[in-house]
């Protein structure tokens, strides 16, 4: 756990990132797993992750997140999107696929299914987006504390514009809307912040003890 620690205080939001590193599939596959592992509302998952090595894609969206550079210069650039469709068809193939991966009857999900159809089914549309996209958020600071550990760097990233983002990746005909970015890859040495101390609140300020 001491390593744990080290690595979450030697990671930042890097800004300048080395475009002649790569990183290796081997890694793009353990940090995707991080992703699809990540702690979800009842499981849902409801969002999926678009991950973009192609430079014409990722120069094209650069004009869409005010030019910065980590759109192009990292070696991946996620693109997390929330479902729009959260409903009884959503719902079933997940009950499904729950069936499927445990080996059990569908009949013994009765209650898991009953559960969220009282629930997450009831609420808004807005309500629906707002719950999905925390959802996603949860499945972005796992991926942070896995490329921490081995030492990938990442900027977790809102700046960018998520209607112009879906219209160049086609997201609205997949019932997906973008929500955050991270990109991935390995800090440059002209980056300053990376020998700047970590800023963060004391426990005291942070934490109520009861």
């Amino acid at each position: 756990m001491n390593n744990y620690i080290e690595n979450l205080n030697w990671r930042y939001a890097t800004k300048k990132f080395n475009p002649e590193k790569e990183v290796s599939d081997e890694n793009l596959e353990i940090l995707l797993d991080s992703i699809r592992l990540s702690a979800s509302s009842y499981g849902l998952q409801p969002y999926e992750v678009i991950v973009i090595k192609d430079p014409e894609v990722k120069d094209k969206l650069k004009s869409s997140a005010f030019g910065q550079p980590q759109i192009t210069d990292s070696s991946y650039l996620l693109v997390f999107a929330y479902r729009i469709d959260i409903d009884q068809a959503y719902l079933d193939k997940f009950i499904e696929n729950n069936s499927k991966t445990r080996n059990k009857p569908i009949k013994e999900f009765d209650g898991l299914k009953e559960m969220i159809q009282n629930s997450v089914l009831t609420f808004s549309q807005e309500m629906k987006e707002v719950w999905a996209s925390r959802q996603a958020y949860i499945a972005i600071g796992n991926l942070l504390s896995a490329a921490a550990e081995l030492k990938i760097d990442t900027c977790p990233m809102e700046g960018f514009n998520p209607d112009e983002f879906d219209e160049l990746l086609h997201l609205e005909s997949k019932n997906l809307k973008s929500i955050a970015l991270t990109t991935i890859g390995y800090r440059s040495e002209n980056d300053g912040l990376q020998n700047e101390k970590k800023v963060r609140k004391s426990k005291e300020e942070l934490f109520t003890r009861i």
